[in-house]
């Protein structure tokens, strides 16, 4: 379904057809399927890659259908968790082993706390521009690293992960909201972008030792916008 529904475009993001998707009612029951199948899985069963597979795949899926059972939104912090919280991270999206949980909760609760890798953060998709690239099929624990070290190298060789203004570096906001998976400070955080950026890019990184701004761009990253 993944294939089917998105779009790897020429200016390197992959782009979404929510609107398709939510027209497509047996692709819109699949996606609950595959939801529901997951969430009744036991990941306690799995390898550690699986593990980590299985939990980036259910926040994939439950944000895929968050944007499409509201379509149209021009952004995903339109769907609100209450009408005091924006977006839909905070809201109950699944149960898992009984436990129920929002998006919040696996990615920051389960994966961020339970891997303190910071390939977390190119494993998950917000369904914004802004975000490393929603992937276009699922995660395998089979390959995993290989697999998440190319989603890096693909979004800090991107300008929505790394660009720079004169000699001044900017960066996503994600490097800055979750500096300490990165190492901390601006050092570290440029180090890690290094160690994934094309040679050009980092021989510019190497000789910056701080990070002058952030930006991100939260509009929904759908076929519609270009």
């Amino acid at each position: 379904m993944l294939a089917r529904w998105t779009e790897a475009s020429s200016d390197g993001v992959v782009r979404v057809d929510y609107a398709g998707w939510r027209r497509s009612d047996p692709d819109r029951e699949a996606l609950g399927r595959y939801i529901n199948h997951l969430s009744g899985l036991d990941p306690r069963a799995l390898t550690r890659p699986d593990q980590f597979a299985f939990w980036a795949n259910l926040y994939n899926a439950l944000t895929l259908r968050e944007v499409i059972d509201a379509w149209p939104v021009r952004s995903i912090r339109d769907i609100r968790s209450s009408w005091l919280v924006a977006g839909p991270w905070k809201k109950t999206v699944a149960r898992v082993r009984g436990v129920d949980l929002s998006l919040d909760d696996i990615e920051h609760g389960i994966l961020r706390k339970g891997w303190s890798d910071p390939r977390v953060h190119y494993a998950v998709n917000c369904a914004s521009f802004g975000c490393p690239n929603l992937p276009r099929k699922a995660w395998r624990g089979a390959g995993l690293a290989p697999a998440l070290d190319a989603a890096a190298r693909a979004y800090v060789n991107h300008p929505r992960g790394v660009a720079f203004k004169g000699a001044a570096l900017s960066v996503s906001s994600i490097y800055r909201w979750y500096a300490s998976d990165f190492g901390g400070s601006d050092r570290r955080v440029i180090d890690h972008l290094a160690g994934h950026a094309a040679a050009p890019l980092k021989a510019r990184l190497l000789q910056v030792d701080r990070i002058a701004g952030d930006t991100y761009n939260w509009s929904v990253n759908a076929m519609e916008n270009r």
